[in-house]
């Protein structure tokens, strides 16, 4: 018991000077609509992007991990400038867990559209800043990297996520760059809509503790 209270101890620590202001997470996903409303209101882009969706979520209509791990590491196969050892199911359960805005277990459209939208946006910051064109991001370019996608890290929670997702050298390859983002814009997020008097500090009981970070 006191291992752990000076683990969590030293985690708030790391986290208390930060400025939540300085982090730049994405707007939350729109709730879900009905079939009908979409296609009357969607844009032609949004259309086009729904028939896509149709043929990779099957009839569901929803993209489970399974399915979403198997439709990026399709595409990342293809990049030849993107390393990686390829999107785990666990990685991918974590990515739909933080996207699932109606607790369903999966992806419905607007939950993957925005999904697929961010990873695109960060595809393009880790390809500016893999400055050897190495394929993956190193320890030096990573600070960077990790501003152009809005968040500003200070040294010692940037330390804490290149021990969660970076091998022994600090650097970061393509799925784990992902999945880390995917995860920091989502908790960002949740705290945002949690301080609602923007004070920078938010207050939970055990149940909310545990609902938030548990399913994620």
């Amino acid at each position: 018991m006191f291992l752990a209270k000076r683990l969590i101890g030293g985690i708030l620590d790391v986290v208390s000077n930060i400025d939540p202001g300085q982090f730049k997470p994405t707007d939350p996903p729109p709730p879900r609509t009905p079939l009908a409303y979409a296609a009357q209101n969607e844009t032609e882009e949004e259309k086009q992007f729904r028939k896509v969706f149709q043929q990779l979520a099957g009839e569901d209509m929803e993209v489970s991990p399974k399915e979403l791990m198997d439709i990026l590491n399709r595409i990342v196969a293809k990049r030849g400038d993107l390393k990686t050892d390829g999107f785990s199911i666990e990685s991918c359960r974590s990515m739909v867990a933080v996207m699932d805005s109606d607790c369903t277990g999966k992806l419905g459209f607007h939950e993957f559209k925005y999904l697929w939208n961010n990873i695109k946006k960060w595809q393009s910051s880790y390809t500016q800043f893999d400055a050897d064109k190495s394929g993956i991001i190193s320890a030096s370019e990573l600070p960077q990297a990790f501003k152009a996608a809005g968040f500003s890290l200070n040294d010692q929670l940037f330390q804490l996520i290149t021990r969660r997702y970076c091998d022994q050298e600090g650097n970061m390859d393509f799925d784990n760059y992902i999945g880390c983002l995917t995860r920091l814009d989502a908790m960002c997020r949740a705290f945002k809509t949690l301080d609602k008097g923007n004070t920078g500090s938010i207050k939970l009981d055990i149940k909310e503790w545990l609902e938030l970070t548990m399913y994620s």
